[in-house]
């Protein structure tokens, strides 16, 4: 018996010492070698969950393996991001990687920044809306920011956590119409479709989140849109003015990206992005994100690299300004 296991852990010793003997880009060259994970670190139903969800289905077909989505909410989107970042680097789970990532280390949410990910492709980038539920009394943004100005405190809003993208989407619109960024009072949430469910039930006044998470409200008139952040009107929402056209100068996109653990080989990162572009540049996607009001806006490793080196930056100067970095 002893030998029989002398044996074996010869054999195991052998087999170790022959797998690290092969160059990793021949390793590399045989992934995926099992289902693939891609976390979520937002609710489902919402539009990065729509976005990783409808990837893949795309993803499966092309890489020949089960690829699975799991939403892991909870600390303001710390909760997902430190999974996707704590995750193996083997090329076998990634994650959707938000513009919260530039802004939740700003608050001392948590030390994960942009530079803690592979970066592997930038799927969208989207304007903030400014929605109300189909009983509203406001009939535009003029008429809710004046009632907001008269009555401080009454209203509330949501459409993220407390600092997250649409809070910043919010606190900047108030403040560039003069107001006070607190006067509507900003109830978490975790992602855009929890703050619709909170919208339709009566809990709360003011959704901020793009158009195309509440696509399907908005086409049914349960929701209405009375503004979009973005420099033109959203295709899928024509007579939705943009916030500038209603005489504030605001603006706001957020994204959605597909990243992974820091240290993933490279030929995987090439094969992972080759993968993306093929679907993103597809009929099939474009029908998808169109259909839902999203825009397509792919973009390889660098310039996802880019956009968030940036964008860190410029929310840094937006959070200081309404008072949410406090150093």
């Amino acid at each position: 018996m002893f030998a029989r296991r002398s044996l074996l852990a010869v054999v195991s010793t052998l087999a170790l010492a022959s797998a690290a003997s092969i160059p990793s880009p021949v390793l590399a060259q045989a992934w995926p070698q099992r289902p693939i994970t891609i976390i979520v670190p937002w609710a489902a139903g919402g539009g990065t969950d729509a976005h990783m969800r409808t990837l893949a289905t795309f993803l499966e077909k092309d890489l020949g393996v089960a690829v699975n989505v799991v939403n892991q909410t909870g600390g303001n989107g710390v909760t997902g991001h430190s999974a996707i970042a704590g995750a193996s680097p083997d090329g076998h789970t990634f994650g959707a990687v938000t513009a919260e990532i530039t802004m939740m280390h700003q608050t001392g949410l948590t030390r994960l920044t942009w530079r803690d990910y592979t970066p592997i492709a930038l799927l969208n980038r989207t304007e903030g809306g400014f929605l109300v539920g189909k009983d509203s009394s406001w009939t535009d943004l003029k008429s809710a920011l004046d009632d907001i100005r008269r009555n401080p405190g009454r209203y509330k809003a949501s459409g993220t956590a407390q600092g997250g993208i649409w809070h910043i989407a919010l606190g900047g619109l108030l403040k560039s119409a003069g107001m006070d960024v607190a006067a509507a009072p900003w109830i978490p949430s975790q992602g855009a479709a929890r703050a619709l469910q909170e919208l339709l039930a009566g809990g709360i006044h003011i959704v901020t989140a793009s158009p195309g998470e509440g696509s399907a409200l908005i086409e049914s008139g349960q929701v209405r849109a009375l503004a979009v952040m973005g420099p033109t009107r959203n295709p899928k929402f024509p007579a939705v003015p943009t916030v500038k056209e209603q005489g504030i100068n605001w603006e706001l996109t957020s994204f959605i990206s597909l990243q992974g653990p820091k240290g993933i080989n490279p030929v995987i990162v090439g094969r992972m992005d080759a993968a993306v572009a093929k679907i993103l540049n597809s009929q099939e996607w474009r029908g998808f994100a169109e259909g839902r009001g999203f825009t397509v806006n792919y973009g390889g490793p660098q310039d996802l690299e880019a956009l968030q080196m940036q964008l860190d930056k410029d929310m840094a100067e937006t959070m200081r300004a309404l008072g949410l970095i406090k150093s």
